[in-house]
């Protein structure tokens, strides 16, 4: 998928109505947990922001993800968009996702420029509203995993993204008898799912809506 093409695309597409609940819930897992559709969020939960960087190869888009390390958590050893929690000093969540796709991939706050925001999504099991900011950088970062946060990176285009194929379903395990019956994203050897893949099919269904 063209770089150009689709940072043009993307710079006017996100400022109108966005799919937001519609294509989180076409890759939510089963049963649904509707907390996270409920407006009414609990009054302590707390803010985070990611950040889906776009970047050119030979002409064509290519984003990263990132596999967190395993550890304690309902989050560990899972493939993520880079990002964490609004810190007191982040003037807002934009400002945390330029924050920790520095901290976490190496790549300059200074150097990314922002096309917008897509929906902002709310996770139960941790407490957290995730705001995805979109960017791009004009050349092939030169990626420095956190050794602490991150296990590794993975670059991948988007054009293998759009492919059907990596669509896929499966039931998780996730101990102390709660099973999921999941859809994913296939993606270089990993099971993308959950809140990262409510938040890319978000990706998915614009540019499915708008083909370049």
């Amino acid at each position: 998928m063209e770089f150009e093409k689709l940072i043009l695309l993307l710079e006017n597409r996100l400022r109108l109505p966005l799919p937001g609940k519609e294509a989180h819930l076409q890759m939510a897992p089963h049963p649904i947990n509707l907390k996270r559709f409920d407006p009414n969020l609990p009054s302590n939960h707390r803010k985070s922001g990611v950040l889906l960087l776009f970047y050119p190869i030979e002409g064509l888009a290519y984003f990263p993800l990132i596999k967190r390390p395993q550890y304690p958590g309902v989050h560990g050893g899972q493939v993520a968009l880079p990002g964490g929690k609004m810190d007191p000093e982040d003037l807002n969540v934009i400002q945390t996702a330029l924050r920790e796709a520095e901290e976490e991939i190496g790549v300059s706050r200074s150097t990314i420029e922002v096309l917008g925001q897509m929906s902002d999504l709310y996770i139960p099991a941790s407490n957290f509203l995730v705001s995805p900011t979109v960017g791009f950088v004009s050349s092939v970062p030169d990626f420095v995993p956190e050794v602490k946060e991150v296990d590794r990176i993975i670059s991948f285009s988007l054009s293998g993204f759009m492919d059907e194929n990596i669509r896929k379903q499966t039931l998780l395990d996730l101990g102390s008898g709660i099973r999921l019956d999941t859809p994913y994203f296939a993606i270089d050897g990993e099971i993308v799912w959950g809140a990262t893949a409510m938040i890319l099919n978000e990706l998915s269904r614009i540019l499915e809506d708008h083909p370049l």
